[in-house]
């Protein structure tokens, strides 16, 4: 069965509890969201995936209002914070309407959201900001719907990842884009990952944690004069964004002790013209160095490289600032 958005806030503004409108001071958004998206298809058993600010909260869409105010349960990433954003446009709902969704109960509670959608029921998904389903969880939830048959519907809004590419000035003719979002923590697998962006031609999306800031850019600084566009705290107050290359993006984020505070984006540019780009397999090593011991990263960038282990062994010796007489295992 089919409701639109007008239709079913209409009768939310008339319904007793547990519906609650919008406060006086977000009433005219209400009004606007009715009017923006009150004809659209509200469909029942279906799961509304619904981007959130990532920080102002002037982000939110009127459709995305719309959907909130009218869905009969959300499922999210952290309750308390869900909560407390649909609180600061005025909206209440009951605590049998709110179910928690993280990385860590995902199958379990996808099961309750099938459950709810057999019922006919409307789901809105959210993450604690941003787009739910890609860095955030949710995937699983969304392919589990899909699989069983239900509609997903996406609700667009803020995203860090679009917002970083748009003043991120990326070449005209460059061959693309992809999110990696945030790398392996530790180990074999961070520095296999770390390599494949010294190895990678076309710009890539990265986030990262505060904490792990000062590990991550000095892990880059060998890609030398490869341009990094850093955004740190996007929408908010205190936002910045600087391009630069990836030599220098340490030393700027040190030079003011603000910046190691807040939610970072980076991307990584394309790689440099062709002339430069021969240097590639040094680059790669150099990477590798920064996260592994000599020995292996000689061996893991002589697979990704296919260049030859003993010149690459030579070149690291040379990096490592060792005696280069000293014997080959």
């Amino acid at each position: 069965m089919l409701a639109s958005c007008e239709l079913a806030i209409g009768e939310l503004l008339t319904a007793p509890e547990p519906y609650h409108p919008l406060n006086a001071p977000y009433a005219t958004a209400l009004a606007a969201a009715r009017d923006a998206a009150g004809m659209q298809d509200m469909p029942r058993g279906a799961l509304f995936v619904v981007a959130t600010p990532i920080g102002n909260l002037a982000d939110i869409s009127l459709r995305a209002l719309c959907v909130l105010q009218t869905v009969e349960h959300l499922a999210c990433e952290d309750t308390r914070h869900s909560q407390s954003l649909l609180r600061a446009y005025g909206m209440e709902r009951p605590a049998s309407q709110w179910l928690a969704l993280h990385q860590h109960n995902e199958q379990e509670a996808t099961q309750k959201v099938l459950a709810l959608l057999a019922q006919g029921e409307r789901v809105a998904l959210l993450s604690d900001a941003g787009t739910p389903a890609v860095s955030d969880p949710g995937a699983r939830l969304v392919a589990a719907v899909q699989a069983a048959g239900f509609r997903t519907l996406p609700i667009p809004g803020a995203s860090s990842v679009t917002a970083l590419v748009s003043v991120a000035g990326l070449p005209p003719e460059h061959s693309g884009w992809v999110v990696q979002g945030f790398l392996p923590a530790r180990g074999t697998e961070r520095a296999t990952a770390m390599a494949a962006l010294a190895s990678e031609v076309r710009a890539v999306l990265l986030l990262e944690s505060p904490h792990r800031m000062v590990d991550l850019l000095s892990a880059l600084a060998p890609l030398g004069q490869r341009r990094l566009t850093i955004g740190r705290e996007l929408t908010k107050q205190f936002e910045e964004v600087t391009t630069l290359p990836a030599a220098q993006a340490l030393a700027w984020l040190q030079s003011n002790a603000a910046r190691s505070k807040g939610e970072f984006a980076l991307l990584l540019h394309p790689a440099l013209p062709e002339a430069e780009a021969k240097q590639a397999g040094a680059a790669v090593l150099a990477v590798l160095l920064s996260e592994l011991p000599l020995k292996q990263a000689v061996q893991l960038a002589a697979r990704i490289t296919g260049e030859p282990r003993n010149a690459l062994y030579e070149q690291a010796l040379a990096l490592k600032g060792q005696d280069s007489g000293e014997g080959h295992s």
